[in-house]
């Protein structure tokens, strides 16, 4: 296993190598100054479209619960573990290219909501279907078919054996280790290994829950997402911001570190060495970053073309607002709680970074601090194993022509994926996450790039409309 291991996170490097992070981050750059700063002059606007549904627009679900069906998939580990794991590999600094990386990606994350609706389609069921393949081959045309199902593939695989599955359910089962037997006093022996009773109770409930709400679909999904993600995002954020308040004297060293690492200015690192900080600062960011909010990945798009709208250019703001909520809030505040803490500093892994940070910094006793934490993640990443499903449904049902029979084997076959992911080690986890959605964003980014025209002609149009008072 460790020599696997290895071989994982060889792939890891060279996937998440300098060309794919200069790619990723050009593309929001070429968006951001093709769409004039829209993140900038118009998330005002997008933020207020986000709660008001279009009236008379044509769709499966509301603007709100397509949003919400993204951010159930984005808002997960990548939130709790994911930073903390960032920081912990690549210091204090790693928060800062998380945030220019998200900047960036909420011009790419609109683009990816604006091209969704321009070029989705209707299947025989009258079914609205859209997302990276189908503006791909709708959009840069039908010789590029190849690369619509090569990022149709890498999505099956992402959701099957990454982001989807199983990181988020190892995440909980985890946590919920750490809290009701962090001493493993109580194991029984399955495939050769010890694992915790906790371990797999808390496996087994979250596969038959999920179980129960993925048969039902994007409807019954969308429906858990609208009342369940709104809430476990707010008691989130006050939790953290309890902590910020608590140690709020630390914030100036706690901006000072995130600065400083960001450029490698620590004592004795310089040249060669000072280079290395800010390369494995950049890349711990901008990875687990677009793990998190999933900006350029190709994901969101899927359930964004289910929005129920008309216009395009306001689906791409709204969902633009899900990085905006997913990174700029939620990340920043469990990165500055960690940072505050110094907990990334302590040979910790993981969750528990983030567990001590909780444990450090919130004004409860210890248990109470862990439980909050365990019980935000469960929902977090339950979420996310939910919103997956329907992305990778999607990538499925692209591949074989929607042919029903190989969807309903499909589900199974992803339950069975939840079923087995806590026993599977945090690194080759995060490694198979990490590899999968590299490959994933890869033909997305292309098809951004090779459609930041229709991107940019669309926003103006749209905004000349909105001026002119042409739309409500």
């Amino acid at each position: 296993m460790e020599k696997f291991n290895d071989i994982l996170v060889k792939i890891d490097e060279f996937v998440w190598g300098v060309p794919l992070i200069v790619l990723i981050i050009s593309c929001g750059i070429l968006l951001t100054v093709r769409t004039c700063f829209l993140q900038v002059r118009k998330l005002g606007t997008s933020l207020k479209y986000m709660v008001k549904n279009e009236e008379g627009g044509t769709g499966d679900v509301s603007s709100f619960a397509a949003l919400c069906t993204a951010l159930s998939a984005t808002v997960g580990t990548g939130n709790i573990v994911g930073v903390a794991t960032a920081i912990g590999a690549g210091g204090p600094g790693a928060l800062f290219w998380m945030e220019i990386a998200a900047f960036f990606g909420m011009a790419t994350k609109y683009a990816e909501g604006l091209l969704a609706v321009k070029y989705r389609i209707k299947d025989k069921n009258g079914n609205l279907l859209g997302g990276p393949f189908y503006y791909i081959e709708n959009g840069l045309g039908k010789s590029w078919k190849w690369l619509a199902k090569l990022f149709a593939l890498f999505g099956l695989l992402a959701g099957l054996l990454g982001i989807g599955t199983i990181a988020q359910i190892n995440g909980i089962t985890s946590a919920a280790n750490n809290f009701f037997d962090p001493s493993a006093s109580h194991t029984v022996t399955l495939f050769g290994n010890e694992y915790t009773y906790t371990t797999i109770i808390a496996g087994l409930i979250i596969t038959v829950l999920a179980a129960l709400i993925i048969i039902g679909g994007i409807k019954r999904i969308a429906a858990f997402s609208e009342i369940v993600v709104p809430a476990m995002i707010i008691i989130y954020v006050i939790s953290c911001l309890i902590i910020i308040i608590s140690n709020i004297g630390q914030i100036p060293s706690a901006v000072a570190d995130i600065v400083k690492g960001a450029f490698g200015v620590r004592p004795l690192a310089g040249g060669i060495a000072g280079f290395a900080v800010v390369k494995m600062s950049m890349r711990s960011g901008v990875a687990r970053g677009i793990f998190s909010n999933e900006a350029g990945l190709g994901s969101s798009p899927i359930a964004s073309a289910a929005a129920r709208t008309n216009e395009p250019v306001r689906q791409g703001m709204v969902t633009m607002t899900g990085t905006f909520i997913d990174t700029i809030i939620v990340c920043t505040m469990t990165g500055l709680a960690i940072v505050m803490a110094g907990s990334y500093d302590k040979g910790l892994v993981g969750v528990n970074i983030t567990i001590d940070a909780f444990v450090c910094g919130l004004p409860f006793p210890a248990k109470l601090s862990s439980f909050l934490l365990m019980m935000c993640l469960t929902f977090f990443a339950f979420t996310t194993i939910l919103g997956w499903n329907y992305y990778s449904d999607r990538c499925l049902s692209y591949l074989t022509g929607a042919k029903k029979k190989y969807a309903s084997v499909y589900k199974w076959v992803y339950i069975a994926a939840i079923f087995i992911g806590p026993y599977l080690t945090v690194e080759a986890v995060w490694n198979f996450a990490d590899i999968f959605n590299g490959l994933m964003a890869l033909p997305n980014i292309i098809a951004l790039i090779g459609l930041s025209g229709v991107v940019a002609a669309e926003t103006k149009d749209y905004l000349a409309r909105l001026k002119k008072g042409e739309i409500k």
